[in-house]
């Protein structure tokens, strides 16, 4: 089979970081065409790579296999849904969409197309998720009683990106981080019972949400989500405790780093945490008190596209359904109403 001609609708950060590397990288796929306005950054990297100046000189080429809707949240759903339209299949990048209607109706087209449509929750290939989910999974902890998962940064000043700063749909840290926090929530717990969020904004003359606490309500335990751009000295990422102990986790996984310095990721070294960023696991067996370090898992973001190659030749589901980042969508719709109510909302 050819590889698959695939093209990025920007090469801002999530083009020249994540997607163009890791195309690049894949010989399934080919990456073939670039969308940029003004500029040929990516000809600089990828001298084979053809820039178009306008997205419907893009979506002409009817050889193109795939389109990357990498551009501003806001953008996200007439881009894709044009896209689809031409026929194309389509990563995005999270957030999916702005509403949870929006993304059903992109699932509706790309049904009827008989298209591919998934959304690039890449942080499912973390390193740090990937050993927390080994953890679950093993059931160590016993019942599970309390979760805390963050995404914190100390970033006071407000975003030269003048789109993330506008408070327009899909916009502000509920959108952005948390959407990665949401849609591990939702991998490791399913979906919750109710949920209750508090939200703010601290940074100097910020327009949008950079705070936020949501709490989501299970049958016999609570997930908290958690993100502020006032955190200078980092808690866990991760704090799991349960009926037979604990498990504390750093937000360790060095791949955006290294893609930020353009390391390949066919690096033999790829997705690997340094040593001193180990979970710590903290149990009882059989009346004795256990303390350990465990090995993180490798972070292997190439896994994403892997997976997606396979969907797109029917040898697999793809690495992102459609619905669970409609299910993201959903989550984060019922936080603005628990924000704007003051109360707890019910799914």
């Amino acid at each position: 089979m050819q590889p698959i001609k695939t093209a990025l609708c920007s090469f801002g950060m999530s083009g020249y970081v994540f997607h163009a590397p890791l195309l690049a990288a894949n010989p399934n796929f080919t990456l073939s065409t670039v969308w940029e306005r003004t500029k040929n950054e990516a000809e600089k990297q990828y001298p084979d790579i053809h820039t178009v100046r306008t997205f419907n000189e893009l979506l002409s080429d009817e050889q193109l296999q795939l389109v990357v809707v990498n551009t501003p949240s806001i953008t996200h759903f007439d881009y894709t849904k044009k896209a689809l339209e031409a026929g194309k299949h389509v990563v995005v990048e999270k957030p999916f969409t702005a509403t949870v209607k929006q993304a059903e109706t992109l699932m509706a087209l790309a049904n009827k197309k008989n298209l591919h449509l998934t959304v690039f929750h890449n942080r499912r290939w973390d390193s740090d998720f990937k050993t927390v989910k080994k953890i679950l999974d093993a059931k160590v902890l016993g019942g599970i009683t309390d979760v805390e998962i963050h995404y914190d940064r100390f970033e006071p000043a407000l975003s030269a990106k003048t789109h993330k700063e506008e408070p327009t749909a899909a916009v502000g840290s509920i959108y952005d981080l948390g959407s990665h926090l949401i849609d591990q929530a939702l991998q490791l717990f399913g979906k919750p019972n109710a949920l209750f969020a508090d939200a703010d904004s601290y940074r100097p003359n910020s327009k949008v949400i950079d705070y936020f606490d949501i709490k989501l309500f299970y049958n016999h335990f609570r997930v908290a989500l958690k993100s502020s751009y006032f955190v200078k000295e980092p808690t866990p990422a991760y704090v799991i405790h349960g009926t037979k102990g604990s498990f504390l986790k750093s937000r360790a996984d060095i791949q955006e780093a290294a893609l930020k310095k353009l390391v390949s990721p066919l690096d033999k070294n790829w997705g690997m945490e340094p040593v001193d960023q180990q979970g710590v696991l903290h149990t009882i067996s059989e009346g004795e008190s256990i303390k350990k370090r465990i090995i993180s898992e490798k972070g292997n973001y190439m896994d994403f596209y892997d997976q997606l190659y396979d969907a797109i030749m029917s040898k697999g589901p793809l690495p992102v359904q459609a619905e669970e980042a409609k299910n993201c969508i959903e989550i984060i719709e019922l936080a603005y109403q628990s924000i704007n109510e003051k109360r707890i909302v019910s799914l």
